[in-house]
Formats: C-alpha cells, sequence, structure tokens
C-alpha cells in the first residue's frame, strides 16, 4: 500500500459516491490526505454546564429528568411542544420548534440532554438538539468539529467519513518538520496533532494542537518563500545597474522640496538592490502622501541613466495621466524622454509609443494595464514599478516583469500594513516602509455626521470657499440604482448646483470620456472648480494641493482603507485639511468604522483595524493579492509565529545539509510537490 496519503483518491473510503466525490473535489478535496487535512472551523460544545455558570442568551447543554407532561401547541404551520424537566434540583420549561414527533418519547421521569438557548428571566431553554442517555447519546459530554460544507454534503456525514478516514489511514499521518524545530517550541507530533483537532477531548487538548499546526501552516509558507530565495539566488539572475552616487545626490538636490529621512533610507535600500546582480523585488509602503512617488522617480532616474528603460504601471488612466505630466516635468531638463500608454490612445498615437518605445526612443513609460499586451516589447527594460501593488493580479505583474530580462521590480502601495503581514500578502519581497511626514504637513481633522446635518456641511464648504480653498465631494455611484438607497453623483452635482449657486461645481465619474475626465480634473487642480462632485475615480493618488476639505456621502458603504485613501487626497500641502463623513452608522461595523476614522489618521492603524472588521482575503482580495488562505492560522492572532517561522525557515534553508541530508527529505518532498524548486518566482 502507498503510504502517500495524497496519492490515495477519497474514492477509496466506502460510501463516497460519483455525486460526492465531486462535491468533495469542489471543496478542494480529492484524496485522503486532503481529507484528513480539512480541518474545522469551529467546535459545537456538548458539554455538560452548571445552570449557574451560564447567562442570559449563552448556547448549553443540560441533563435532567422529564417532570411533567408534554403539550403540544400549534400556530397555523408552527408546532410547539412543551414540558417540564428538572434540571440540578430546578424546574425548567423545556421548548421545541416543529418536533411534533418527540411528545411519545418525552415520558415522566426519563432521562434527557438537550442543548439550546437559555432565558435566564422565563427560566426557559429553547431546544435545538435533544439525546435520551438511555439509547446512548452520542454527543453528549464532547466538543463536535464543525466542518464548511456544501452540496448534498452534511455535517454528520462529514465527520463520518473524516473518522473513517482517520481510523483506517491514521497511522501513515507523515511528520514534516524536523525533531530538532519540535523540540525547540515544545510542539506536539503532527499525527496527535491532526486527531486532536478533528477529536478534541477538551479545550486544552485542542489548543495543543492547533498550536503545532499554526506553527506548521506558517513554517512552510515561509520555506517556501525562503527555499525558492535560496535556489534562485545561488546564481545571479538580474541587472547590476552602475548607479552613479553622484548623479543621484545631485539630482535629489535639485528636487524642489527637501527628502524626509524615511524617504532617504529606503532610497538607499534600492540603490543597494539595483547595484547588485540580483532581480530587485521589493515593496515599498507608507501611507497617502507620504512621498512614494519621489522615491519611485529617484529609482526611474537611475534606471535610465544606467542605460536602461524604466516602466511605472498604475491603476487608472487618470493617475497615468497625472504621472506622465508630473514626471515629464520634473525629467524634462535631464533630456529623459517620459511616454504615456492607456487603453484610450487613439491607434495611430498607440503605434507611435509602441515604435518608439522598442527602439529606446522613450525612456520611461507610464501606463495603465495596457502595459501588459503583447505588442508592448521593450528595447532594454531594466526597472518595473507597480504602484497601488495589490490591486494588479499576480499574473498581470508576472507579463510586465517578463517584458525584460529579470527587471528590477518595485512594488508600492498607500495600503499600510503591518510589515510581517506585508510579508506575507506579497511573497518573496523585500519590504521598505515610509512611516514619516512630510516636512510641514498637519494631520487631517475628521468628523463624522449624519444626513440631517447637510445643511452645516454646505456651510463648512462655502467657509473654506471664502479662504479660496476646493472641496472633494465623493459618491458611492454614478447613477441611482434600485438596490442601493445611496446618493448619486449626478443628482449630489445638481443638488449642490442649486443649493450653492454662487460656487462653481465640477463633475467627474468613470463612465466620462478620458477628455471629459481630463477637463474635468484640470479645472480642478487649475482653480477654475471650488468643488469636485466624483465617484471614487480619485481615490488614488490624484494630487491638489489647495483642496482642504473632502467630504464622502454614504461614508459606511466603504471600508476603512477606502475612505483613508479618499482622505488622502486632502492634507497635501501645509494648509489645515478636514475630512467630513456622512453616514448612518446602523450598518454592520458602520459605528466602529466611523469611530475608527475620527480616532487616528495613521494609515498603519486603520489598516490594523480594517483588516479586524474584514480579515485578510476581503481586505486584500484574496484573488488578486495572492494573500494565502491558512486552514488553521489566523494572521491577525499569530504574528508572533509567523516571525518565528520565517526565522527558523530562513536559518534551514541556509544550512547546506537541508538539501543533502536524509534528516529533511521530508521538507524537500513537500518544496517538489509544490513546486517552489522549479523557478517560477512567488509572488
Amino acid at each position: 500500500m502507498t503510504t502517500d496519503l495524497f496519492a490515495i483518491p477519497v474514492e477509496k473510503l466506502r460510501g463516497v459516491s460519483t455525486q460526492k466525490a465531486g462535491e468533495l473535489h469542489a471543496l478542494g478535496i480529492s484524496s485522503v490526505g486532503d481529507l484528513i487535512d480539512y480541518y474545522p472551523f469551529r467546535y459545537e460544545d456538548y458539554r455538560i454546564r452548571a445552570l449557574h455558570e451560564v447567562k442570559d442568551g449563552d448556547k448549553i447543554t443540560v441533563q435532567g429528568t422529564i417532570s411533567s407532561a408534554a403539550s403540544l401547541q400549534r400556530y397555523g404551520r408552527t408546532a410547539r411542544l412543551l414540558c417540564r424537566v428538572t434540571v440540578e434540583g430546578l424546574l425548567i420549561t423545556a421548548v421545541w420548534f416543529n418536533r411534533a414527533f418527540l411528545k411519545d418519547q418525552l415520558e415522566l421521569g426519563r432521562e434527557i440532554t438537550m442543548t439550546g438557548k437559555w432565558d435566564q428571566r422565563r427560566r426557559q431553554l429553547t431546544v435545538a438538539e435533544s439525546e435520551f442517555p438511555d439509547r446512548g447519546g452520542a454527543k453528549t459530554g464532547t466538543l463536535q468539529p464543525v466542518y464548511s460544507v456544501g452540496g448534498s454534503l452534511t455535517q454528520a456525514w462529514m465527520r463520518k467519513k473524516i473518522d473513517e478516514a482517520l481510523n483506517q489511514y491514521g497511522a501513515m499521518i507523515p511528520e514534516l518538520l524536523p525533531a530538532e524545530l519540535l523540540n525547540r517550541h515544545g510542539l506536539i507530533p503532527r499525527r496527535e496533532a491532526v486527531m486532536r483537532l478533528h477529536r478534541p477531548e477538551n479545550t486544552k487538548e485542542g489548543q495543543e494542537a492547533r498550536r503545532r499546526m499554526v506553527y506548521e501552516e506558517l513554517f512552510l509558507f515561509e520555506l517556501k518563500l525562503q527555499a525558492y530565495r535560496a535556489a534562485n539566488r545561488k546564481q545571479p539572475d538580474g541587472i547590476a545597474h552602475p548607479v552613479n552616487s553622484e548623479e543621484v545626490r545631485a539630482f535629489v538636490a535639485a528636487l524642489p522640496f527637501e527628502l524626509t529621512d524615511a524617504q532617504k533610507q529606503v532610497i538607499n535600500e534600492i540603490t543597494y538592490d539595483m547595484k547588485r546582480p540580483y532581480s530587485m523585488n521589493r515593496l515599498l509602503q507608507g501611507d497617502v502622501g507620504s512621498g512614494k512617488t519621489v522615491v519611485s522617480a529617484v529609482a526611474l532616474y537611475m534606471t535610465v541613466r544606467a542605460g536602461y528603460q524604466g516602466a511605472l504601471m498604475v491603476p487608472t488612466e487618470i493617475l497615468a495621466e497625472q504621472h506622465a505630466r508630473s514626471l515629464g516635468k520634473l525629467f524634462e531638463p535631464y533630456g529623459i524622454q517620459v511616454g504615456l500608454l492607456t487603453g484610450s490612445l487613439t491607434d495611430r498615437k498607440r503605434k507611435d509609443v509602441l515604435a518608439a518605445l522598442q527602439m529606446g526612443l522613450i525612456d520611461i513609460v507610464i501606463g495603465t494595464h495596457a502595459l501588459i499586451q503583447d505588442d508592448v516589447v521593450f528595447r532594454r527594460l531594466g526597472l518595473v514599478v507597480t504602484d497601488e501593488q495589490h490591486r494588479f493580479g499576480v499574473n498581470q505583474r508576472s507579463i510586465l516583469r517578463k517584458k525584460g530580462l529579470n527587471p528590477d521590480v518595485l512594488s508600492m502601495t498607500a495600503t499600510p500594513i503591518p510589515r510581517t503581514l506585508a510579508i506575507t500578502v506579497f511573497g518573496d519581497m523585500d519590504v521598505s516602509t515610509i512611516q514619516e511626514r512630510p516636512k510641514g504637513r498637519k494631520p487631517i481633522k475628521t468628523y463624522w455626521v449624519k444626513h440631517e446635518m447637510m445643511d452645516r456641511v454646505l456651510g463648512f464648504i462655502r467657509r473654506e470657499a471664502e479662504l479660496g480653498h476646493q472641496t472633494f465631494f465623493i459618491c458611492p455611484l454614478i447613477e441611482e440604482s434600485e438596490k442601493l438607497d445611496v446618493q448619486n453623483a449626478i443628482d449630489l452635482h445638481a443638488e449642490l448646483r442649486l443649493a450653492m449657486p454662487e460656487l462653481a461645481i465640477g463633475l467627474l465619474h468613470g463612465r466620462m470620456t478620458p477628455a471629459e475626465k481630463d477637463e474635468a480634473m484640470g479645472d480642478f487642480a487649475a482653480g477654475k472648480t471650488t468643488v469636485l462632485v466624483s465617484t471614487t475615480v480619485i481615490e488614488v493618488g490624484v494630487d491638489v494641493p489647495n483642496a482642504t476639505l473632502m467630504i464622502v456621502m454614504d461614508a459606511e458603504r466603504f471600508g476603512l482603507s477606502q475612505l483613508h485613501q479618499l482622505r488622502g487626497r486632502v492634507g497635501r500641502s501645509d494648509l489645515q485639511s478636514y475630512c467630513v463623513l456622512i453616514a448612518d452608522p446602523k450598518t454592520e461595523n458602520g459605528q466602529e468604522r466611523m469611530k475608527a476614522m475620527t480616532d487616528t489618521d495613521d494609515g498603519f492603524e486603520i489598516a490594523r483595524r480594517d483588516l479586524e472588521l474584514r480579515g485578510p482575503g476581503e481586505f486584500f482580495g484574496t484573488k488578486q493579492s495572492g494573500v494565502p488562505e491558512f486552514k488553521v492560522a489566523n494572521l491577525m492572532e499569530d504574528f508572533a509565529v509567523l516571525e518565528q517561522a520565517r526565522d527558523d525557515a530562513a536559518e534551514l534553508t541556509a544550512r547546506p545539509e537541508f538539501w543533502t541530508s536524509p534528516g529533511y527529505e521530508g521538507l524537500r518532498s513537500y518544496l517538489r510537490r509544490e513546486t517552489t524548486l522549479e523557478g517560477e518566482p512567488l509572488d
């Protein structure tokens, strides 16, 4: 018999029909190994509890004696069954709904175990499940695992199949971790941990099992990253940019503002990477307005001065056009040619840009996902910069990287997250962080108001206008929607023009033509319009230093990090800026989100709270960012374990014996199965 549980089809288990196998496959379970590794996400607690220990509304399991005849009441299609039960000398009322068939089984003096919701005031238990000890109550006194199921798969069926798999194949569960790691961290063996996760005797056992499997999961993830790095950095694989430090210093000195110490530190880290003959893969994260773009400009300058081309990929055309203008102006004195490539270019203009790129006449190209199309060819691509990197899928970034011979890659994000999480989410990247505000910037004051206070909000706009300042007014939708009762940009624009005829009010949304968007944004940037009503197309990167007021309508419909991005469109000068959130806090987590926004304007703290409220998958958009979905580990709770696992994996893969010793064959087999050693970059 094979000893590889992942090579045994799940159909080998008795009772797994073709239909059931198909439904298991949909859950990612195709082998016995997959089934055994399919862990419960919580447990139903059927352990007997004393009534004096429980609170009103608790779900509890109690054991007692039936002390009155059962009565059945009917209300239309609803049947309500009641009887009195003595529990610990206390007479309580037990209620079942739509369980009329139980009436004859509720015999006076019979022992019964019941699980349900406790009503303290009425001394009443609304029973969800019940068992009779004289029939051998299977669940009483246990912690029952609860699995994610779908289709015709039930909890009872899934529990039974996993139980059978453990009975038949449990002895074959392999140990993946070397003894040195088990001893170092006091971890129980893998087989014991897997058994306990599916069949915990008590809470302590379950916690020990979880601790072991959390470490294993995070260690194996980090091992893949470290093994890839170790296996692929034995030979130089990238471009060693011959950086002239004097030229870089002169370029930085000529900038119209002084860089912060954090920006200088990050530039040093990037320069070190670009000088080495290994492909740079660095994540630059920093709060909105922290000055990431100018750091990327220095890196692009270095690649051009070294004889290479640079590419900057951004998520929206408005942002691409803004960068093309600002970087074009910055690089013009140095004779560096900047090109723009977006989906809205005319065929003729597009052909001209493509030809200039291929011939090397364009030094730096800025564009949207149009940069990754097949007909985009570079003469000598040396550096790829992606802005708001979590908005591009793994494949999109990979395609752009492959348009050069292992060019250096700098990914930027204004969604700052804890460094440990950044390491995990963004894979095999070195992480640089800017946590310092540019000099002279003041914190943005944030207020949360209800819709009834709109008149006061309009007064705020007028006061800022009298000072010569401008206002962004953001809406979640473009036009009316029957499904969502939210203010839309087109209607709001009309209403504001009626309410404030003395002010010039512009409109910007995603369905406008590129020329219309350019005109609307250009008028606002030039100060021709005082208020710009917009959808979230201005969320990222748009820079108007004279805008001091950001108003967000229906703010409860936005995620915390998105609200923080919007807020970051103001406060980009030495003027005091404000953000007003107009919100109905009754939505799920609405009040917590508004409180978080008014409590702090620190993007790292905002991101932490957003992660707590939404979880990593939704926060990053799992499919887009490549954030791993762990079976047991929780990235918010298990930071310390992640750091330890990373250190252990780095130490192990740095040892020559890791790659040759029989003691590590299990881990090397795992890496081969995961194709980590086949040379594809982890992203």
